[in-house]
């Protein structure tokens, strides 16, 4: 394995991830299958002193927990040093461009983790920085979330190629457009459930499509959370309310209520379905206490996998 990771690395270097739109199928499964291995074998010494000597900024926009602790000990695990930056405390809270702080950045560290409100934050560093750029979550697009899931869904069932994976509630925030991505590229059979106002944009709904033809996944778009839930094996959800959502909250959550994930909706799937969440949830809205807690949930295994993901991306981009 540590000679197949020295030639995907050699393929990765240098690559930034703003969304898997823009990975193969075989760099996703390269990057899900170093997780795998890396999970199983932490004290590998080729892999625990990797990235020794270099550093890796992680900028803030937005709160973050999960994403956070698990990159910055998935960066020292590597023997990275973590630069951790809260934008309302350096210069971009002050009104530095991008540019000039992007231009900065990269003649001190080798690879920068950003967590923005907006996906044209991370676009723009990208634009101008001279090393990889990793979105650790946008409002359109959270790719190590997604890989992390399909990571989970690959431990739990076996396979991806073919699964039927249905998503409930907000169609347009990031996870459902995060999960259209990932499904498509890895042949999986996606459903986004949602009601008419509140479903994934159009644009990546058709390219979602067009590359299910490819990988010989498919995408239904439905306003049927029953239809949708039936004879799946991966129901998913996200909280009715993304960070930073602008809305009348009182009334989305409404609107939503009918795609909440309980046990009636999960007794629709496969008995050997699993539930996902990216965290943190809001019990006995978009799902309730008795379905996160039990024995079909995978949330915690989930979370846990962020970890391994981030280090497989970071080892293959940035290892030498």
């Amino acid at each position: 394995m540590v000679e197949r990771l020295t030639e995907t690395m050699a393929e990765l270097a240098g690559r930034s991830i703003l969304s898997l739109k823009e990975w193969t199928p075989s760099e996703i499964k390269s990057v899900l299958m170093t997780a795998s291995w890396m999970k199983s074998n932490p004290k590998v010494a080729q892999v625990r002193y990797a990235l020794a000597g270099k550093g890796v900024a992680m900028i803030f926009e937005l709160p973050s927990t999960r994403t956070r602790v698990s990159f910055q000990v998935a960066i020292q695990s590597l023997g990275a040093a973590p630069v951790i930056l809260d934008w309302g405390e350096s210069q971009l809270g002050r009104g530095e461009p991008i540019a000039d702080t992007a231009r900065v950045m990269s003649r001190y560290v080798d690879g920068i983790v950003i967590r923005s409100r907006s996906h044209e934050t991370v676009q723009e560093f990208k634009r101008f920085a001279t090393v990889p750029i990793y979105n650790a979550l946008t409002d359109k697009a959270h790719p190590f979330q997604a890989l992390a899931d399909a990571l989970t869904t690959w431990e739990r069932q076996g396979r991806l190629a073919g699964l039927k994976f249905a998503y409930f509630g907000d169609g347009q925030n990031n996870m459902a457009h995060s999960y259209l991505v990932i499904g498509a590229k890895l042949g999986m059979h996606m459903t986004i459930a949602a009601p008419a106002a509140y479903q994934p944009d159009a644009e990546v709904v058709e390219w979602a499509r067009q590359e299910a033809l490819v990988t010989g996944g498919s995408v239904t778009i439905s306003d049927d959370p029953k239809q949708a839930a039936e004879g799946v094996d991966v129901i998913a959800t996200d909280v009715f309310i993304s960070m930073g959502d602008s809305v009348d909250a009182p009334t989305k959550r409404q609107e939503l209520s009918t795609f909440q994930v309980n046990a009636g909706l999960m007794k629709l799937a496969k008995p050997e379905a699993i539930f996902l969440h990216c965290l943190p949830a809001h019990r006995g809205e978009e799902v309730t206490d008795e379905v996160l807690e039990g024995s079909q949930s995978a949330v915690w295994d989930q979370a846990e996998n962020r970890l391994y993901v981030q280090k497989a991306a970071l080892l293959q981009t940035l290892g030498d």
